[in-house]
Order: structure tokens, then sequence, then C-alpha cells
């Protein structure tokens, strides 16, 4: 819930690096991010959206 964009960001990065990691990590990182998405803040709905189109991409996806 913190608006400050470096820590945004940071939350944004750690989520999407940690679910490029393998299958078993994505599949976590993509339901906390659907989580996160729930929260009734703008800052939260921005880090799962956009961790959410990496991690579900088709690229990333074919990795695993």
């Amino acid at each position: 819930m913190d608006n400050r964009n470096y820590v945004r960001k940071a939350v944004n990065w750690a989520l999407r690096q940690i679910g490029k990691r393998n299958f078993n990590l994505n599949r976590e990182a993509v339901k906390l991010a659907k989580e996160i998405q729930s929260i009734d803040s703008k800052s939260a709905r921005w880090i799962a959206s956009d961790a959410l189109r990496e991690l579900t991409d088709k690229k990333v996806q074919e990795r695993f």
C-alpha cells in the first residue's frame, strides 16, 4: 500500500523475477499477484496487473 514509486517498482520487480525462476514459483507468484490485485489500493493494482502481464506471457510460459 506504499505509494512511493521506488517501493512499487521494487515489489513489482521482485515478484516478476521470482515468478520466472521455475514453474512452481511462477504458479505461486501468479496466485500472489491475484491476491494483491484484490487489495483496495491503486499501487497494489498496478503491481499486480504489471506482474500478471509478464508472468502469464506466452514466452515466459513456454520456458517452463
